[in-house]
């Protein structure tokens, strides 16, 4: 076992761990660390903890010291330098109509490299770019292309449920989404209904994804044949939230149809399409 803190350096970021040596790090305590990119400002999101050895990227680092009033200052000017370098880049860019889009602007805690992010089509030359803004700036100059999910995460904005976007919210990482996500929960396909405003699939549709999973392994699936209190049947629709389903019975020279709860059948033959054109709840 082995005593770390998480620390964050940018809001919604990737948690790290750093060593917290002696010092006493409450959860939002602004500390000094350094990083494989030199000094740099962070918070602490998770208190000091001990946790297995296989969890931590050896040599930890320890964290320098906590962050003074004048740390503090540094970072807000800092920011204010992010929004004047955004519009000379901006102005830079349109200059050498350079098809690319400026998203956003980090400042290195020491101010010796400034970070440009942006998003392209495709692949860009900006050499010739990065020579005048090195000019203007006298620092070292880095221009970063990011994915779509990225410039959502950093431009943030208003989900279709009405909620401000998971990932400028609380996600620190981006997991996998598939859509077979969406054709087990049984959600309209139309890609309007299933993407974020980044125009990828939602991120929250891997939220229930498990839960869904179990609930599909226990339960018939369309055609499966079964054993109801009322006889035998073949089962129709499958509500899986509430446990139940739809069980279409023969009696005489008519069908009947009666809905039962799933843990009240006894399943006599299991569909091989076990879960196509369900209905949702």
């Amino acid at each position: 076992m082995i005593k770390v803190a998480g620390i964050r350096f940018k809001h919604v970021g990737k948690v790290y761990y750093f060593s917290p040596g002696n010092l006493d790090l409450p959860k939002g305590e602004n500390v000094i660390v350094e990083t494989s990119k030199g000094v740099e400002f962070g918070t602490v999101v998770l208190e000091p903890k001990e946790v297995e050895d296989s969890l931590v990227v050896s040599p930890l680092k320890e964290i320098i010291r906590i962050a003074t009033d004048n740390d503090k200052d540094i970072i807000k000017k800092n920011e204010i330098k992010e929004k004047e370098a955004y519009v000379i880049c901006y102005e830079k860019i349109k200059k050498h109509k350079i098809a690319m889009k400026l998203v956003g602007v980090d400042y290195t805690f020491e101010g010796n490299k400034i970070l440009f992010h942006f998003t392209a089509e495709g692949r860009v030359d900006f050499r010739e770019l990065v020579k005048d803004l090195a000019s203007v700036f006298r620092t070292r100059i880095e221009l970063r292309q990011i994915g779509i999910r990225d410039e959502a995460k950093i431009l943030g904005g208003v989900g279709i449920c009405g909620r401000r976007l998971c990932c400028n919210s609380f996600l620190d990482e981006f997991q996998p989404v598939s859509i077979k996500m969406a054709k087990d929960q049984n959600l309209s396909l139309n890609p309007t209904k299933i993407s974020g405003i980044c125009s990828r699939l939602m991120c929250c549709l891997r939220y229930e994804h498990e839960a869904y999973q179990d609930l599909i392994k226990n339960s018939p699936g369309i055609g499966s044949l079964v054993t109801t209190a009322d006889g035998k049947g073949e089962v129709i629709s499958v509500s899986l939230l509430k446990g139940n389903v739809r069980v279409k019975l023969q009696k005489d020279d008519n069908y009947e149809i009666n809905e039962y709860s799933i843990n009240d059948l006894t399943v006599q033959k299991w569909a091989k399409k076990r879960y196509k054109s369900q209905k949702a709840d």
